[in-house]
């Protein structure tokens, strides 16, 4: 089929893209998240031990796996994903992260970033369950989209500092599901401060999760 059906590159148009939709070159060139990487943030720290932050202020979530840094052009890939609904990036982006963290795949379920019902209307998808449902197909782990639910309507994160980021995830998800014992994977596009994540960590440990993984396509790493 791709002999046959040749697929463009999304970032260099080249005619040598392949499956994925980017070129060999082009992958070569994008922001992998290789650096020495605190194990339970995912951010930057010496040794790849854990950093003073996750010492100091334990996060709900045990683990981060990332994909790449969120720097060009990824960062600039996601804006055309999420915002232009370039649905073919899902697959894309879902293979090359299942391949990341296949060694370390073990898990019980995959839960999605939620959307609240009125964002979810807006744009007209959830980016987190598109890539969720391929990296579950790949690696043959469970996805679970009805266990938990975002239920505060809260504005975007991006542009808001750490501790307003904080207050407005309090509250912000339910888990009608019992996790009882259940290693859980929490899969989302981006990273930023990890307040999403942490609070819905927080909801689906609740819930009776012994171990909580954040898997994403990228991380901020400065903040």
């Amino acid at each position: 089929m791709e002999l046959l059906f040749p697929q463009s590159c999304l970032l260099c148009s080249s005619w040598q893209a392949g499956s994925l939709g980017i070129c060999g070159n082009c992958l070569h060139d994008m922001p992998w998240h290789l650096s020495n990487t605190c194990p339970q943030c995912a951010l930057p720290s010496p040794g790849g031990h854990l950093c003073g932050h996750c010492i100091q202020a334990p996060p709900a979530f045990d683990t981060t796996r990332s994909l790449f840094q969120y720097q060009f052009p990824l960062s600039a890939l996601l804006q055309q994903y999420k915002y232009r609904q370039l649905l073919t990036l899902a697959h894309s982006l879902g293979n090359l992260l299942a391949e990341h963290v296949r060694q370390q795949s073990f898990a019980d379920c995959i839960i999605p970033m939620p959307l609240h019902k009125q964002r979810l209307q807006q744009r007209g998808f959830n980016q987190s369950v598109e890539i969720a449902k391929v990296v579950s197909k790949q690696l043959h782990i469970p996805l679970n989209l009805q266990a938990c639910a975002r239920i505060k309507p809260t504005p975007p994160q991006a542009s808001l500092p750490y501790k307003q980021r904080i207050k407005n995830m309090h509250g912000a998800f339910d888990c009608n599901t019992s996790l009882q014992g259940m290693k859980v994977v929490l899969l989302d596009d981006v990273m930023t401060t990890g307040a999403s994540l942490n609070a819905l960590a927080k909801t689906v440990k609740a819930a009776g999760a012994s171990h909580v993984e954040c898997w994403v396509i990228a991380r901020t790493l400065s903040q």
